[in-house]
């Protein structure tokens, strides 16, 4: 249970109340340390995997909370946002963002119950929506500029990438779904 990879994801977790105070103390650098905080989380997210299947350190605690630490990090960085920039142009693509992962979280947890998970296993799609929205996030953490770039503008188009990644990969799940979600109960 206490291996690398669990270590990994649990200081993910751990991580989010610190990239929250960070996130709000009032000095010149604080978006600046919560990109680089997110960035780690985002590092680790992937670190951890890699590290399971090449130590075959795979476990079901990790199997549960990689995917949770994920939703979680991404949920509270996309809620930062939204405080900061109230917006229908930042509101938008976070709640399609954090809807589709409930939906697709439910959606799971359901064929998982009726022996069906496989049917829902990660997709390219979701595999690129994940890396869209974590660069844009970064990009939107930094804020406007950064050594004369102005990231904003980058941050939102990769962020709507996401989202549209976001609804087509769900759409995937769906349809992959479909055949027991339509059927008759026995």
């Amino acid at each position: 249970m206490w291996n690398l990879p669990n270590i990994l994801t649990m200081l993910r977790i751990g991580l989010i109340p610190v990239f929250v105070v960070i996130f709000y103390l009032p000095v010149p650098w604080a978006r600046l340390v919560c990109a680089i905080v997110f960035t780690a989380a985002a590092l680790t997210d992937w670190l951890d995997g890699w590290l399971a299947r090449r130590l075959n350190q795979t476990s079901a605690l990790g199997a549960f909370l990689d995917p949770v630490a994920d939703k979680l990090m991404v949920a509270v960085a996309l809620v930062l946002l939204v405080q900061a920039d109230p917006t229908v142009v930042m509101v938008l693509p976070a709640a399609v963002i954090i809807g589709r992962e409930i939906t697709v979280s439910a959606l799971r947890e359901w064929m998982a119950e009726i022996g069906a998970r496989a049917k829902v296993a990660v997709s390219m799609a979701g595999k690129l929506k994940t890396a869209a929205q974590m660069v844009a996030i970064v990009l939107l953490l930094l804020g406007d500029a950064l050594f004369g770039l102005q990231l904003r503008p980058l941050g939102l188009g990769l962020l709507y990438v996401a989202a549209l990644l976001t609804l087509w990969s769900m759409y995937l799940y769906l349809r992959a779904a479909w055949p027991s979600l339509s059927a008759r109960p026995d």
